[in-house]
């Protein structure tokens, strides 16, 4: 979904930083070269790669190609200087970082690796490069019925035990994913997809809820709004932040906002069509041990599926996830814990496993975490404070005291388990990465 590139040259005006005196490969010519360093930062940037790994993939490459570089990434734009024998100069590309494409990511990672070990020339490579950034999305049946899969998934967790509320779930979720499908086509505009995905979901639910369909609205309107929410952004929005690239890090974290506040516009406004208000407070009904961590099982496919994560490694966090959600059970239902220490706990393990993992197989850390981990998410609290907050402004002031204290709630429930997951997930990839670079596979990324 990133804009088409413009390169720029230009010469700078200012004297050359000192760059390696050895000469480029005889193989390599200058523009083959220079071309090579832009489609790399480009593709790895606007697919979901790390930022950090995106800058340290491009001066790796550019140090093999026998040059210098220094990459600036800015949202929109990615800006790469290139130092020579012949003076620097600069690539400036448009770029936005809003797509999340683990296959693309691994296979650009691959070609970068095979040109470093001098095993293909740079014009072979820009090749490789160019088939990769024409690979198609996942076909939309794939894609359709994942989404049904993970969104029934979802609903298995918070509750949902009747066959035709997880059958009403399902169908909300496929349809939506071939919403987004066809919407995708017509519009390049971001938010578009998930508004109108999440407005499908609450036209479901509120028809579910006139008709007497199902007896858990929240979960047939809710769950397939849950498979919409941005995660990967939200954790390279923080690992940004984390890295005092301030400006990048805030850029990622208002547009996954932006898309979450898209979300609850849709799945709000689908709800009124019907006269149908989602619930601000909701039993909540325990799930055996069992159901749950399949289902969470099915959740991270479905979610490994969106990311376009390669068929041979989707097993992986297939299983982290599973073992992550048995352990966040066990802390809260046998430890009596809080929900938010147990999703704190389960992302740290997962942040401590992934890290490694993600590096040797070469793929995007935050797509490949937040796929392990989707089923912690506070989906539910997020969408109910949403209602909540409707209720309040519509009822101004005949509103209670409890629908306000219920609404601030589950608004601090979700705000306090999105950041227990956060921390979870990015503080042992940055403690391995900054204590055990060589483990964590240092600079190979």
């Amino acid at each position: 979904m990133s804009a088409p590139a413009a390169n720029q040259h230009q010469s700078s005006p200012l004297p050359a930083r000192p760059f390696s005196t050895t000469p480029p490969p005889k193989h390599v010519g200058s523009a083959a070269g220079l071309a090579l360093i832009s489609v790399s930062a480009r593709l790895l940037f606007a697919n979901g790669q790390t930022t950090q790994r995106t800058v340290s993939a491009v001066e790796r490459l550019a140090e093999a190609l026998g040059f210098r570089a220094t990459v600036f990434p800015h949202w929109g734009d990615l800006i790469v200087r290139i130092d020579d024998d012949n003076g620097s100069r600069y690539e400036i590309m448009a770029a936005e970082p809003v797509g999340v494409d683990m296959s693309k990511v691994a296979a650009t990672v691959s070609v970068i690796d095979r040109v470093c070990d001098d095993r293909i020339d740079a014009e072979a490579a820009r090749s490789a490069l160019e088939a990769v950034a024409r690979c198609p999305p996942v076909s939309v049946a794939r894609f359709a019925l994942l989404a049904a899969a993970g969104a029934a998934a979802l609903g298995v967790i918070f509750g949902a035990v009747h066959p035709a509320s997880l059958v009403l779930i399902a169908l909300s979720g496929g349809a939506g994913a071939c919403l987004r499908r066809w919407l995708a086509e017509i519009s390049r505009n971001p938010f578009v997809q998930p508004f109108c995905a999440a407005l499908l979901a609450g036209a479901v639910g509120a028809i579910a809820a006139r008709l007497q369909l199902s007896s858990v609205l929240r979960l047939v309107a809710v769950c397939p709004c849950m498979v919409l929410v941005p995660g990967p952004h939200l954790l390279n929005g923080a690992i940004d932040l984390a890295r005092a690239r301030i400006a990048l890090g805030a850029a990622r974290i208002a547009y996954a906002s932006l898309i979450i506040l898209m979300i609850c516009t849709g799945l709000l406004l689908g709800l009124s069509f019907g006269g149908v208000t989602l619930p601000v407070s909701a039993p909540s009904y325990p799930v055996p041990l069992g159901y749950d961590v399949i289902a969470a099982g099915v959740a991270v496919a479905a979610y490994g599926t969106f990311f376009a994560m390669p068929w041979r490694t989707l097993p992986i966090p297939v299983v982290i996830g599973m073992f992550a959600h048995a352990s966040r059970w066990g802390i809260i239902s046998v430890a009596g814990a809080s929900v938010e220490t147990g999703a704190f706990v389960a992302c740290l393990v997962v942040g401590t496993i992934i890290t490694p993992i993600a590096d040797r197989l070469r793929l995007p850390f935050a797509a490949f975490a937040f796929a392990s981990v989707v089923s912690l998410m506070p989906g539910v609290f997020l969408f109910r404070t949403a209602g909540g907050l409707v209720s309040l402004i519509a009822l101004g002031g005949n509103a209670s005291s409890d629908l306000l204290l219920a609404a601030v709630a589950d608004g601090m429930t979700a705000i306090l388990i999105v950041l227990a997951m956060t921390f979870g997930l990015i503080l042992p990839k940055m403690c391995i990465e900054h204590f055990y670079p060589g483990f964590a596979g240092g600079s190979a990324q």
